[in-house]
C-alpha cells in the first residue's frame, strides 16, 4: 500500500512536539488518513486518550482536536452544553432503579415460529398464534443466591431472619436460608397470593411438578395468631425506630447548643 506521510509542528503542543498525517494513496481505503503526535524524544501516540495520560496536567486537552490538532474553544463549550443538559434531564426525570433479580437469560425453546425443510419448492414458516408471551424461568436459580449476606457500614453481617414454623422448604439444598431468598423474590416479582407449592407431587419430584411463580416450600396456612404476632414485631420495630430518632434530635440539638455557646465565648 502506498502512503505519503506529512510532519509538520503542533503549536497546540509544547514546544517540540510534531505531527504526522500519513495519508493512503491506494487499496480499498484510498483517500482516508491517520493522524500520529510525536514527543520531543521520538515516541509515538496514536490516540488522544494516550496523549492525555502521558501529558498529564501539564496540557489542558479539553477542547483539543486530535484530527486537526488546534484548540477549538467550541468544541469544549458545545461538550459542557450537552454535559448540562443531560444532568438536568436525570434530574428531572425518574432514577433507573433496576430491581430486577439476577435470572439468567437464556434462549426459549418453547413454541417458537419453526421452519419446515423438505424438498419442495413452497417451503413456509409455520407460526403457533397462540404461543406463551411469558419467558420461561429457570428452576432453583434461588441457590445463587447462597452464602451472600447483608452487612453494616463496619462490614459486619447482621443476623438473618427467623422464619415460621410453619414454612418447610422443598427441592436440592432444602435450607432455610435458600427458602428465604425464594418467598422475598417471590413477594418482589409477583403480586399474586404466596400459598407456596400446592401439588403434593412437588415433593416427590419438585424438578417436574414445581411451580416457578411460588417459592421453595410446602403449602402453608397463615393463621390469625401468625398476624397478630407480625403486628406486634412491626409496632416494636417502629417504637424502636421512634427512639433512636429522638435520641438522634437530642443529641444533634445539644451539639448545635455547644457550638453556639462555644462561639459565644
Amino acid at each position: 500500500m502506498i502512503m505519503e506521510r506529512k510532519k509538520t509542528d503542533c503549536p497546540a503542543l509544547p514546544p517540540g512536539w510534531k505531527k504526522e498525517e500519513v495519508i493512503r494513496k491506494s487499496g480499498l481505503s484510498a483517500g482516508k488518513s491517520d493522524v500520529y503526535y510525536y514527543s520531543p524524544t521520538g515516541k509515538k501516540f496514536r490516540s488522544k486518550p494516550q496523549l492525555s495520560r502521558y501529558l498529564g496536567n501539564s496540557v489542558d486537552l479539553g477542547c483539543f482536536d486530535f484530527r486537526t490538532g488546534k484548540m477549538m474553544p467550541s468544541k469544549m463549550q458545545k461538550n459542557k452544553q450537552r454535559l448540562r443538559s443531560d444532568n438536568l434531564s436525570l434530574s428531572k426525570g425518574k432514577p433507573d432503579l433496576n430491581t430486577a433479580l439476577p435470572i439468567r437469560q437464556t434462549a426459549s425453546i418453547f413454541k417458537q415460529p419453526v421452519t419446515k425443510v423438505v424438498n419442495h419448492p413452497n417451503n413456509k414458516v409455520k407460526t403457533d398464534l397462540q404461543r406463551a408471551t411469558e419467558q420461561p424461568r429457570q428452576l432453583f436459580w434461588e441457590k445463587r443466591l447462597k452464602g451472600l449476606r447483608s452487612s453494616d457500614v463496619s462490614e459486619e453481617a447482621l443476623r438473618t431472619m427467623d422464619l415460621p414454623k410453619g414454612l418447610q422448604s422443598i427441592g436440592p439444598d432444602s435450607s432455610d436460608e435458600t427458602l428465604l431468598s425464594a418467598i422475598a423474590s417471590a413477594l418482589h416479582m409477583s403480586s399474586a397470593p404466596i400459598t407456596g407449592q400446592t401439588s403434593s407431587a412437588a415433593e416427590k419430584n419438585p424438578a417436574i411438578w414445581l411451580n416457578t411463580s411460588q417459592p421453595l416450600c410446602k403449602a402453608f396456612t397463615v393463621t390469625d395468631d401468625d398476624i397478630r404476632e407480625q403486628e406486634l414485631k412491626v409496632h416494636q420495630a417502629r417504637r424502636s425506630l421512634e427512639e433512636a430518632l429522638m435520641a438522634d434530635g437530642l443529641a444533634r440539638a445539644a451539639e448545635s447548643r455547644r457550638d453556639t455557646q462555644g462561639r459565644a465565648a
